[in-house]
């Protein structure tokens, strides 16, 4: 009897703790998300902000042009700008999170920042080398300075990296917040002030000096010199981290940077290839004359910043998650903790994507409301380039399997693969398909990513997803999706439109909370919302 008295009270006492266990670890884990969300939202802010207010200065180019090919050179540039950017960073962002523990602070930073200025310095010589030849390439003869004020935004944005990484490593993102908001607020007024008041002021005041700025010829690179003076203003308002460079380089950890980041240059060259390579060769691949490819590339870089929200929270949360999952890596659970993250941030991206397609008419409705029905061109493709930016989101997670094993190099030939489906896609769909067959491009190449990624992953380094309900939640935003399309092909009014789609958006959000119950109630907030 006493045995099996001690027997008992034993296993009790060992239940007693595993529960204990478990329920702290779900209390630790849901306080880690709140974190991971709370930094997502500081450094969301200003790429909130700035996507927004990039996504406001671009819908008013309707206003400000009447042809959507007087906007094709803009296009253009911001298609190159994003491949000099990971050329002139080559992964030494993601590389001192990295190593921020395993090296002193300070050395490592100066050492990478040390690199970047010279590197940078040394990029720009080469480019100005050749810019006759950059300039002839993208067709940008008319306006070949376009290519000199790209280089000088590219100088200063990547000498300004390590800098930001440096606030997001010390967890300052209200200094990040402010620094973001500030060169995005300088380049939006620029815009307004130079494309908005100006001209209005000239047109009632035909002999005043300001005539200058709008006969100058300038004109839509009036966005390129707003963001020229936004990225300098950065540069003004780091200067603080910036001084704490000290001119000591260790070639022991450059070495080993650099030995860890260079297969990030082709993971990030890849990544470029996937997002951007579709607007850079639109021009080349199209079958059209000169003005017609240039109009259909005006259109389709309008239509693609639609997926704007998408992409925005990409990026936001890319912001506060790649130091978060090096943080937690060592935690006994991490695991879960990021099969948690990945649950809700699809979640999130699910009523974007709802957000998007189903008001997408809204869009159409404004366009034509100003008499400007040629940028309505297109905009049947904008949830197909939705999804795929969840796709891309997914992929993001996921590939923090081979970057917490050392294994980028795994993740350059998985980007690599993707980047030849967009290559050889892109080739054979734009001329038959031109604005379509972009978006079957871009939507193939991440789903591919997304699942080889997800494949990989669980061999090397594997994280209980909730893959059932991840697919299940992705498979009812787009029924809702084509229901929606369905109701408008036989009443197609814009009340209906509107209706149906508030409708539908209130139907997923009831099923979250249903299938979600258990992860909801531990929010006070929304526990007696379930509750009721």
């Amino acid at each position: 009897m006493p045995v099996t008295y001690s027997k008992t009270l034993f296993l009790l006492n060992k239940y007693s703790y595993s529960a204990s266990s478990k329920r702290t670890h779900k209390k630790r884990a849901l306080s880690e998300i709140k974190k991971l969300a709370s930094q997502t939202i500081w450094y969301g802010v200003p790429t909130i902000a700035s996507r927004f207010l990039g996504y406001l200065m671009n819908l008013s180019l309707p206003l400000f042009f009447a042809q959507p090919s007087v906007t094709a050179d803009l296009t253009q540039i911001y298609a190159m700008i994003p491949f000099l950017n990971v050329l002139f960073t080559y992964g030494l962002e993601t590389a001192y999170f990295r190593f921020s523990k395993e090296e002193d602070p300070q050395k490592l930073y100066s050492t990478l920042s040390l690199s970047l200025i010279g590197s940078t310095i040394l990029f720009t010589g080469i480019i100005l080398l050749f810019s006759n030849q950059m300039i002839g390439w993208s067709n940008l003869e008319s306006h070949p300075e376009y290519i000199y004020w790209m280089i000088a935004i590219i100088f200063f944005d990547s000498i300004s990296t390590l800098a930001f990484a440096r606030l997001r490593q010390e967890n300052k993102p209200r200094k990040y917040a402010v620094v973001r908001l500030s060169s995005v607020l300088v380049n939006f007024l620029s815009v307004l002030f130079f494309l908005g008041i100006i001209p209005k002021y000239v047109t009632n005041h035909p002999a005043s000096d300001l005539s200058f700025f709008t006969n100058n010829g300038i004109g839509i690179g009036y966005y390129l010199l707003g963001n020229l003076a936004g990225s300098i203003l950065t540069f003004i308002l780091l200067f603080k981290e910036f001084k704490q460079i000290s001119f000591q380089f260790n070639p022991a950890i450059w070495k080993k940077v650099l030995n860890y980041s260079y297969p990030l240059i082709i993971v990030g060259m890849g990544g470029m290839v996937n997002d951007m390579l579709s607007r850079l060769i639109y021009q080349h691949v199209v079958d059209l004359p000169v003005e017609e490819a240039k109009h259909e590339l005006g259109i389709f870089g309008n239509i693609y910043r639609l997926a704007v929200l998408i992409t925005i929270l990409i990026q936001a949360f890319r912001m506060a998650a790649e130091p978060f999952f090096f943080k937690q890596s060592a935690e006994e659970h991490a695991q879960k903790i990021y099969a948690r993250v990945m649950k809700f941030f699809v979640i999130t991206c699910c009523y974007m994507f709802l957000f998007i397609s189903l008001f997408i008419e809204i869009f159409a409705w404004f366009f034509n409301a100003i008499n400007k029905p040629l940028w309505t061109e297109g905009l049947y493709i904008v949830p197909l380039l939705a999804l795929g930016n969840i796709f891309l989101g997914i992929y993001y997670n996921l590939s923090i399997w081979y970057k917490l094993t050392d294994k980028n190099r795994m993740g350059a030939y998985i980007t690599i693969a993707g980047a030849l489906i967009t290559i050889g896609l892109n080739i054979v769909l734009i001329p038959t398909l031109h604005y379509l067959g972009a978006a079957i491009a871009t939507f193939t190449c991440y789903f591919f990513m997304m699942t080889i990624s997800y494949w990989m992953g669980q061999k090397f380094y594997p994280v209980p997803y909730a893959t059932k309900k991840i697919i299940a939640y992705l498979v009812i935003i787009c029924l809702l999706y084509a229901i929606h399309k369905l109701i408008l092909f036989f009443i197609p009014q814009l009340w209906v439109g509107i209706l149906t789609g508030l409708v539908f958006i209130g139907l997923f959000s009831w099923l979250i909370l249903w299938a979600e119950k258990k992860e909801f109630q531990r929010i006070p907030f929304l526990n007696k919302i379930i509750s009721k």
